[in-house]
């Protein structure tokens, strides 16, 4: 594993892989699919924030930031669509009708700030 300095501390230098991201995206996939629209909004945000709190926990130590607003911005696009195919609305003006306020009125479990730098040894 890598290091950076910052600081005068030492930070790892890692991340989420390329193939977590993808299982999570598949799991937000399935979670959110238009096959599985007659379900509430709130069961599918209820179905997905223990997903995204597991993989949050796991993956807070180092220099996850960045991922994390991937995902969150993932996750936002996803129950937005959902939303509007649910709803009969079309078009990918989705971000107008479905902003930041709308999905922290859900109570979707937000990933970014949830990151820890981890340092790359032990302090003193």
């Amino acid at each position: 594993m890598e290091s950076w300095k910052w600081r005068g501390r030492f930070y790892l230098y890692r991340w989420p892989s390329q193939r977590a991201l993808k299982v999570l995206r598949d799991k937000v996939r399935t979670a959110t699919s238009r096959s599985r629209t007659e379900r509430p909004v709130a069961a599918v945000v209820a179905e997905l924030n223990p997903v995204l709190r597991g993989w949050a926990g796991y993956f807070r130590k180092g220099n996850s930031a960045r991922k994390f607003v991937a995902v969150d911005q993932y996750v936002h696009e996803r129950l937005a669509i959902f939303t509007s195919d649910k709803h009969g609305l079309s078009g990918r003006n989705w971000a107008a009708r479905y902003n930041y306020g709308w999905i922290s009125r859900l109570g979707v479990f937000r990933l970014a700030g949830k990151w820890h730098g981890a340092t790359a040894h032990a302090q003193r």
